[in-house]
């Protein structure tokens, strides 16, 4: 328990179809028990009193009244800050020893002390457009060069949207199913190696192989462990449904032996969903199991079902245990607002956590309403928990409703990755159609965005702009290597109204990108020595000449132009007088004395939050 000022309650809506504006009567119950009051009281007040204590030590160090600082900390007997940071403090601005604060920080380094610094700071993204090596009748690593059919000059997959992607992270291998190319559906299969950075083509048509026929609007997920592919599902045109065509049927290919099996014939006989599409699909290689959620349930024209309801039908939450060959219904499409009930819908996110074991589902369309919930299910509890219930007014805040977005899971970071691209509704699409992507905190349920791109797509557009990143689009494919942290991108619609038939068979690479620790050791040195540099440059102007060409340059990435304009303004300081390095706020203290405590505060920001000294500083407690 904490103490608080003020609660604060935003109502989700004030005003309805269904009631009129209202005043609300709120009425808060609490725990007015003394043994349990009094200890969080006296807990708070003691933390008061210790914390101003040490933004007094604090400042009495920083300012160097050295008796005051001793005799307080003496008579409290509060420790400012970890015992490292002290000697740190002692070897730095007490004795000036720079190359034994280089020590200290790489040790620091070495130890993971920067690495919750390092988890705080934003992801900058680095897309890069994949060039294929073109080697007519390469193989992927542990396929059979003789079992690859197809010898056409093409080696790499072609335009497309709808399709499905999978990624093998053990093997670093990317595999491709079907799509439709603006004419046709595609039966073919690929497999691209991220080592050779080359695409085999396995299946030029997979059902002359035993496999499932040409498809688009599908999915698949792969089970790494046993090296096997499922896919489940496929749009169909209302021209050739029948009751035949209508079967759902259920394939399985085994990668080691190059083989499809179909699993069943029509999974609604065995079961399981009906013939959807758009739906989402994972896998739970632990326990064998596949989810499938959501999609559209396609029917004949003219059918009872049709008939007795022009609503389109949607299908529920489905798992398939893979050993046993069998399916299980774990909740029906519902509309009800029940606390287990979940709403099915189409052209959503689903993404399986292997360490908590939750199912995350968010985003979609159900007839013509765009959705912006957010729940999970857990898969071994049976329990569904609403993180969000998409009323609250975000703006800005979460991924946009209404575009194609397409998400990835890293269970050791426990972060949710949304690529949001091109709205499907010619109707809302934008002149300036953006990418934007997305990342969500698990731990702390939080949203945050990495880049918004409002670049127009436009035919006017520079050449060099588009190279920098994949243009907005619909029907993609993104899948992720959650332990290289790679993210691939495929195809998709690029929705030009000028031409409604083109596809896209860009292949993009994406990379998150944090400071890693030899970048921040490396900046720790910068800093380190970048001082060391101005305090010789008042006494020692040529020492510090040689020290800045031949040490400090070391730390220095010369092909970076922010730093190597940093670095040439360096020598400037060889003319400036003493008073010129003196920060703001300690003019009461020592010009060395000062500079070395500005930098020492600069590296201790780098340190958890658990090892440093308050980050506030006393003077900011008088106000204007």
């Amino acid at each position: 328990m904490f103490p608080c000022r003020f609660v604060k309650i935003v109502p989700l809506m004030s005003w309805g179809p269904s009631f009129n504006f209202s005043i609300w009567y709120i009425e808060l119950h609490g725990v007015e028990d003394p043994d349990v009051v009094q200890p969080c009281l006296n807990w708070y007040s003691k933390y008061r009193e210790q914390e101003a204590i040490r933004l007094c030590l604090k400042h009495f160090r920083q300012h160097n009244y050295t008796e005051a600082f001793e005799s307080l900390q003496k008579k409290t007997r509060i420790a400012l800050e970890h015992p490292m940071l002290t000697h740190l403090h002692d070897r730095l601005v007490l004795q000036g020893d720079f190359d034994a604060c280089e020590e200290l920080i790489d040790k620091a380094v070495r130890d993971g002390l920067f690495n919750q610094y390092i988890s705080q700071q934003e992801y900058k993204p680095r897309w890069s457009q994949i060039i294929p090596k073109c080697n007519k009748g390469t193989s992927v690593p542990e396929i059979n060069r003789d079992d690859i059919s197809g010898d056409g000059d093409d080696n790499r997959p072609g335009m497309r949207g709808g399709h499905q992607m999978v990624i093998d992270v053990q093997t670093e291998t990317v595999y491709l199913f079907g799509g439709w190319d603006g004419t046709q559906d595609l039966a073919d299969f690929w497999a691209y190696s991220v080592q050779e950075n080359q695409w085999a083509c396995i299946s030029r048509d997979t059902e002359k192989e035993n496999g499932p026929s040409a498809r688009s609007c599908h999915k698949m997920c792969v089970d790494s462990q046993r090296r096997q592919i499922y896919t489940l599902g496929r749009y169909l045109d209302s021209s050739v449904r029948n009751s035949k065509s209508l079967k759902s049927d259920f394939y399985c290919y085994d990668i080691d032996a190059n083989t499809w099996t179909l699993l069943s014939e029509d999974t609604s006989a065995d079961g399981g969903p009906k013939l959807v599409f758009d739906h989402q699909m994972c896998m739970d290689s632990e326990k064998h199991m596949i989810y499938t959620f959501g999609g559209r349930i396609l029917t004949c024209n003219g059918s009872v079902e049709d008939s007795r309801t022009s609503e389109p039908q949607f299908s529920g939450l489905y798992a398939y245990h893979c050993q046993a060959g069998t399916w299980n219904l774990l909740r029906e499409d519902s509309c009800n607002a029940g606390p287990e009930d979940i709403q099915s819908r189409i052209g959503h996110c689903m993404l399986f956590h292997t360490r908590n074991r939750c199912l995350y589902v968010f985003g979609g369309q159900r007839s013509k309403t765009y959705l912006n919930d957010f729940f999970s299910y857990d898969v071994d509890g049976d329990h569904v928990e609403i993180i969000s219930d998409g009323t609250k007014k975000d703006s800005g805040m979460v991924p946009m409703t209404g575009f194609t977005q397409r998400a990835t899971i890293d269970p050791d970071l426990n972060e949710i990755h949304v690529l949001s691209g091109l709205s499907k509704d010619k109707d809302k699409r934008e002149e300036n159609v953006r990418n934007s992507f997305w990342i969500y905190d698990i731990a702390r349920n939080n949203w945050s965005c990495v880049y918004k791109n409002d670049q127009a797509v436009k035919e006017n557009q520079s050449k060099a702009l588009q190279e920098e990143e994949p243009c907005p689009r619909f029907a993609h494919q993104l899948v992720y290597d959650e332990m290289h942290k790679v993210h691939y991108l495929f195809g998709g619609n690029p929705g030009k109204s000028c031409s409604p038939k083109m596809r896209l068979d860009d292949f993009w690479s994406l990379k998150l990108c944090r400071p890693s620790k030899e970048y921040l050791l490396r900046h720790c040195r910068y800093l380190i020595r970048k001082y060391r540099f101005e305090e010789k440059a008042q006494s020692e102007p040529l020492t510090a000449l040689k020290y800045l060409q031949n040490d400090l340059s070391l730390t220095v990435d010369h092909t970076d132009p922010d730093e190597t304009k940093e670095f040439q303004l360096l020598p400037s300081a060889l003319f400036k007088s003493g008073s010129d390095f003196i920060p703001l706020g300690f003019s009461d203290v020592d010009q060395t004395y000062a500079q070395r405590t500005q930098l020492f505060d600069m590296l201790v920001n780098f340190f958890p939050d658990s090892m440093t000294p308050p980050k506030g500083n006393l003077v900011d407690l008088i106000t204007l």
